[in-house]
């Protein structure tokens, strides 16, 4: 294998670095193969104490990257992995943070044994700048960009977070007038093109994350390695079992509920287009109460905290039978725990209904026709429904469509 001169520099840079003897072996469906020149030397690896990767991870992007650290953590254990986790929310209104600094994702991550450092307090630019100052102190031989939003500011991004070590992003054409970008670019030392937008056929995205590590480090992770997998901490299983009792909806073991389904609606996403009105959720609750098998379901309705308020008010005074308003306040286990207790899953193009594929809930997935790449992976459990055109928000498809997907009565 021939290696690239920028690493050799790095080696050099880092005493530390010196030739090894390449990528160790790895089990669990995952290995080191033998990949035509990954873009990270396995001499870097070898030697390097650590490994930076920055990501503007959201729930679902983790789901399936979750499995390529898991991967990358076998085949190199002696490395420590560390995680900046990029806040594209960021902002200076201080009414803002407390909501940012609790997002769900970081209790996710701190049950992850295998990273030893995540960058959490991104979210406000003074924060931004301290945990910079934090990051270029442990000087990182390698830092890997996993963006792709904006890559050209994360590649200069990254390169900020360590001047001189090995960085590796996603890199995009450009325009020849953009030199802007251009400029930015050139603190990569390697790169992974940007998949294109159109793919025949169209890959799915736990298939695209796992080439960027076949293509990054060689490592083969078999597409039965690829799929979700949700340890919920047995406290938050006993929680959701007593809080489902004390709503009078037991749930999937039946043993102590007073309903004979149980069904998670989820309209929230966190763009406007991949959303569904939450007058709607109303609507399709009052539709499902006049089917057979589902006149008597109890119906958790998913509501991100700071909609809490306002889906209050708006389903005050409803007549909707056994319904109960939900968010994951306290932990992020909270929601894949209650997830597990439900017999379907409704919900728009978001983390929820890879979620659901995780705990092995059936889910009708409300989805656009822009990224298909993000469909349900779990085919056999899951309905996808599709707005009719292209370019349509998710808000198209209506009540009545969903009841077609809605399973028999039993």
């Amino acid at each position: 294998m021939r290696f690239g001169p920028w690493q050799d520099d790095v080696i050099a840079r880092h005493p530390g670095i010196a030739p090894g003897d390449g990528g160790r072996a790895a089990d669990h469906g995952a290995g080191v193969g033998d990949v035509a020149a990954p873009l990270v030397d396995p001499r870097l690896l070898e030697r390097a104490g650590k490994i930076l990767f920055v990501a503007h991870l959201a729930l679902g992007d983790f789901t399936y990257l979750k499995a390529c650290f898991e991967a990358f953590a076998r085949a190199w254990p002696h490395l420590k992995i560390h995680l900046w986790v990029d806040e594209r929310r960021r902002t200076r209104r201080a009414a803002a943070w407390e909501h940012l600094r609790k997002y769900a994702l970081y209790d996710w991550l701190a049950a992850c044994p295998y990273f030893d450092r995540v960058y959490r307090e991104t979210y406000s630019p003074a924060l931004l700048a301290r945990s910079i100052a934090q990051a270029r102190a442990e000087s990182y031989p390698v830092v890997v960009s996993l963006a792709e939003l904006e890559r050209h500011r994360y590649a200069r991004l990254a390169r900020k977070l360590s001047p001189d070590g090995f960085v590796v992003g996603q890199k995009k054409r450009v325009r020849p007038y953009d030199l802007y970008k251009r400029l930015c670019y050139r603190h990569l030392d390697a790169w992974i093109a940007a998949r294109p937008r159109a793919q025949q056929p169209v890959q799915h995205i736990s298939d695209i994350y796992a080439g960027w590590f076949a293509q990054l480090f060689g490592l083969q992770i078999a597409p039965a390695a690829r799929y979700p997998v949700l340890a919920i901490p047995a406290t938050w299983t006993r929680w959701a079992r007593d809080q489902c009792a004390a709503w009078g909806m037991g749930g999937a073991d039946r043993a102590d509920g007073a309903v004979a389904r149980l069904v998670f609606l989820n309209a929230f996403a966190k763009s406007v287009e991949r959303s569904w009105p939450l007058e709607r959720t109303i609507e399709l609750i009052h539709a499902m109460r006049e089917r057979d098998g589902w006149r008597d379901a109890g119906v958790i309705v998913n509501v991100v905290p700071e909609a809490m308020a306002r889906a209050r008010a708006l389903f005050a005074g409803r007549a909707l039978g056994p319904t109960q308003l939900f968010s994951a306040q306290d932990n992020f286990f909270q929601l894949p725990a209650i997830l597990a207790r439900c017999d379907l899953a409704i919900s728009v193009e978001t983390a929820v209904m890879h979620l659901a594929n995780a705990v092995h809930v059936p889910v009708i997935a409300l989805m656009r026709r822009k990224t298909p790449e993000w469909a349900p992976i779990d085919r056999a459990r899951s309905t996808v429904i599709t707005v009719p055109g292209r370019n349509d928000w998710v808000e198209r498809i209506g009540v009545a469509d969903v009841l077609a997907a809605l399973p028999p009565g039993r």
